[in-house]
């Protein structure tokens, strides 16, 4: 068993949190925000409800599966020119995406918890390369040099003035606190821009793929990842292995689902990736690397999801779409962020630590934190029952089960 924190450590960092005025104000914010915004989405789209039940079928089926699935999906992507690789440990990944990028490469990076899970950027940081995390939220809080806390909005703890002060600094140019917010966009825009044109290696996750086609569907709003999996020469893709779906079909319903409970009637972008760029306008002769990537690699981690999935009772934190919707509804979270959590906030995060990182010290920390009150399992798609999952995992740590 692992150790990262004792429970003292966990205990003032949380409560130190919750008598944090400008987190609370951060929070307060955006929770209005985002309650209203899915409101509005789900009213607007109700067929997104019942789309949800067919949702949770699906990962129903395609949970015991992930590993099949994982080896469909890459000899699909192999037939169209991509590579593919199953990473047992988040190690085996590092190893692997270390090896495809080199040293002294410079990386534009788009958002991805599986990313976060296993420390990536850190990683080929300590390697050499100059790496930029290219989601807006992520670059505040690289530059913050702190870390996200929350899966969707990881600077959702970060007041606006705040963010003008970092711009200010790292930009050499002055945004005034009370500046309007698109200001600091724009700032972040021009001082990104060509870092995507210039860099050597692209990173992203996915938010779901279907096996049969070994099609990434990646939802965003911002337009980076686009730009940092399509100019760069190297597109590289970690998943983990429960994005893992057997049809495009499938892969639809999810990417639908998950968006809309993410706080979006439709977001501004679904890239649908399947392999390095190609053409076959000369004399129909198929030749990749055209104004896209031409080496596309995908790597599926398991990292402890194939044990994970042996619970029955918490496999279904597998079932998680990572809208974020849950943690917008936990009273803890509202005034704690994502210091109530690991990499994983919130009740569920206590599952991922438990099985996943193999960390029973956090996980325990987390678990009894939760206050079971069920509303996260009220705002979840599908219907993921946290509190049944936090009375399980105290089980297991009472009678001193390692997972």
């Amino acid at each position: 068993m692992k150790k990262t924190s004792d429970f003292k450590s966990y205990k003032k960092e949380i409560m130190g949190a919750a008598h944090d005025d400008r987190l609370r104000l951060a929070l307060s914010r955006a929770i209005k925000s985002f309650r209203s915004n899915v409101k509005n989405a789900l009213e607007k789209f109700p067929h997104t409800v019942e789309m949800a039940e067919e949702v949770l079928k699906i990962k129903e089926a395609s949970i015991p599966r992930m590993e099949e699935l994982a080896r469909q999906a890459i000899a699909t992507i192999e037939e169209n020119n991509g590579r593919g690789y199953i990473a047992r440990t988040a190690d085996e990944a590092l190893e692997i995406i270390a090896d495809l990028t080199g040293t002294k490469k410079l990386v534009v990076k788009g958002k991805t918890m599986t990313g976060e899970e296993i420390g990536l950027r850190e990683y080929l940081e300590d390697k050499g390369n100059e790496v930029y995390e290219t989601d807006l939220g992520e670059f505040i809080i690289q530059k913050m040099g702190s870390r996200p806390m929350h899966i969707l909005s990881p600077s959702i703890h970060v007041p606006r003035e705040d963010v003008a002060r970092l711009f200010s600094k790292i930009m050499g140019q002055e945004i005034a606190p009370d500046s309007d917010i698109a200001d600091m966009v724009a700032a972040a825009r021009e001082y990104l821009r060509d870092k995507f044109f210039r860099a050597d290696i692209g990173i992203s996750g996915a938010n779901v793929v279907a096996a049969e086609t070994g099609t990434l569907f990646i939802i965003e709003n911002e337009g980076n990842i686009r730009l940092a999996t399509g100019a760069p020469p190297v597109h590289i893709a970690l998943v983990g292995m429960e994005k893992l779906v057997p049809s495009l079909g499938d892969a639809y319903k999810v990417s639908e689902v998950t968006w809309r409970y993410a706080n979006y009637t439709i977001p501004s972008y679904v890239s649908l990736v399947s392999g390095p760029s190609k053409t076959g306008d000369i004399e129909k002769v198929t030749t990749y690397g055209a104004h896209g990537p031409r080496e596309f690699h995908v790597i599926f981690l398991d990292g402890g999801r194939t044990r994970l999935a042996k619970y029955p009772r918490l496999a279904q934190a597998l079932y998680c779409l990572r809208c974020g919707g849950c943690l917008y509804e936990c009273p803890v979270f509202a005034v704690t962020a994502g210091h109530f959590g690991d990499k994983y906030f919130a009740g569920i995060g206590a599952v991922w630590a438990a099985i996943v990182d193999e960390d029973m010290e956090k996980a325990a920390s987390i678990a009894y934190t939760c206050l079971t009150c069920g509303r996260c399992r009220e705002r979840c798609p599908v219907k993921i029952d946290v509190p049944e999952m936090i009375i399980e995992l105290r089980k297991l740590l009472a009678e001193g089960d390692s997972a």
